[in-house]
């Protein structure tokens, strides 16, 4: 991705929360690290969009970025006729809220990828004219046709790789399952576009597959979620949008350096939501290894790190692992360091500091075991299980109730009767809405952030 001027990064900082005490022959190291970006040109958080927000005129504007739209046009958008409508509209709105001087595509999907707007495989230049007839081209989309989800992001990746600009980012929106490629060829098309550009996936009404559009927004380092009903797509769409405009740096990774015989264990991102990063990193020099973090505007992210150490004798320490926020340098030399922070590993014989479980930790690994026991829960439901999805579920009720996961207690509440949120006591719904529980799964890796004191 493009170069730009040290005036646009942010200020990252890193903290470190862990309890560094082990016991005589402990070699587990636990460790949240919380991320935090301010101060890139988004206004405190607020990010600059519309049409009135040009480039020249804000001070400390954001760097340039590029949007591809990718709208689903299959034929079951015609089921009801009032959902293609919806979605014109909120795209609509999405063009509404781009920043002038973004450079901007719509692209429709069915089982193939077609450009609505601009055309000619370029992308076109945000202004009043551009917006305008990007909306006159919105209103000649029908709905006809298949599900080829993964033609569409190849068309994306083709399209925002005209662009020289840091950000560049993609909304998807599908209504249905990816029916007109297979898994593999959508796996292929991800792991083509990974790294390329992040992306938003939205699923409208309830003939989607949630694993599915969640999987994408996962690949992509974007965020995923329901619209059940399609009147709510152009608030959905236009905050997506707005969340895209507050973005000013991507590419940003997250580096462990590890000392001689001691390993990383697994790396996830564990708020704002559950993303398991362990599997996605790749190696940058001796002992070290980068691991994606996407794009970021003022905002902070907290990672769980969990390392292995070799064993030590007490009253020893070492440096465990030391984490860096790196930006890769596009022309190939050194990366830049953004901020960095040590976890550290003491052995003791005090049994009172090495078995006490940092707050940090233990409230996100019981975040990180919400969003699982969910999963499996529902799945268990599907098949069948009832009984197994009765105690899934309970364990969720407790965790969240124990969390304060106000949100998702909630949508669990659609699913489950709660007998006990102390004891995680449950009964399952006889009869639960589609809509409810396809919520319930998109969102159950979204977390609560732990106070810190």
């Amino acid at each position: 991705m493009a170069n730009f001027s040290k005036s646009h990064v942010p200020q990252f900082s890193v903290e470190v929360y862990q309890n560094e005490y082990l016991p005589e022959g402990g070699r587990e190291v636990n460790a949240i690290v919380t991320v935090t970006s301010t101060g890139g040109g988004t206004s405190g958080g607020v990010p600059l969009t519309g049409a009135g927000a040009s480039p020249s005129s804000i001070p400390g504007q954001a760097p340039g970025a590029a949007v591809v739209v990718m709208v689903d046009c299959s034929g079951s958008m015609d089921y009801p006729p009032t959902k293609m409508r919806n979605a014109r509209d909120a795209t609509a709105a999405a063009i509404d809220t781009l920043r002038n001087g973004v450079t901007f595509a719509v692209v429709g999907g069915t089982h193939v990828a077609k450009e609505v707007y601009p055309g000619n495989g370029r992308l076109a230049t945000a202004d009043d004219r551009t917006r305008a007839e990007a909306k006159d081209a919105l209103r000649k989309l029908s709905a006809g046709g298949g599900t080829a989800i993964g033609t569409w992001l190849r068309l994306a990746d083709r399209l925002l790789g005209t662009a020289d600009v840091p950000i560049r980012h993609g909304i998807l929106l599908t209504d249905g399952r990816n029916e007109h490629e297979s898994p593999e060829d959508l796996r292929a098309a991800l792991d083509a576009c990974a790294g390329r550009f992040t992306c938003d996936a939205r699923g409208v009404g309830t003939d989607w597959e949630v694993k599915e559009v969640t999987g994408i927004a996962s690949a992509l380092l974007g965020t995923a979620d329901i619209v059940a009903d399609p009147s709510g797509l152009a608030a959905d769409f236009t905050q997506m949008m707005e969340n895209a405009m507050g973005k000013e740096i991507a590419d940003v990774a997250l580096r462990l350096w590890t000392p001689v015989d001691t390993k990383i264990k697994f790396v996830k991102q564990v708020a704002p939501t559950v993303e398991e990063l362990t599997d996605r990193r790749t190696e940058a020099g001796p002992r070290a290894g980068d691991y994606p973090t996407g794009s970021w505007g003022d905002e902070s992210r907290d990672y769980h790190v969990c390392v292995q150490v070799p064993e030590a004798g007490i009253g020893r320490e070492m440096l465990a692992a030391r984490v860096s926020l790196v930006l890769p340098d596009p022309s190939g030399g050194a990366p830049q360091t953004l901020s960095q922070g040590l976890v550290r590993a003491v052995w003791t014989d005090d049994m009172v500091a090495s078995t006490s479980i940092n707050p940090q930790v233990a409230h996100y690994t019981g975040q990180a075991e919400l969003a699982q026991v969910i999963q499996q829960g529902l799945d268990a439901r599907k098949s069948g299980d009832f009984d197994g999805a009765t105690a899934k579920l309970g364990r969720a009720v407790q965790l969240a109730g124990a969390s304060g996961n106000e949100d998702t207690a909630k949508l669990l509440a659609k699913v489950v009767d709660v007998v006990d949120v102390a004891t995680g006591t449950v009964r399952l719904k006889a009869k639960v809405a589609d809509a409810d529980e396809m919520t319930l799964e998109t969102r159950s890796t979204k977390t609560v952030r732990v106070k810190k004191s």
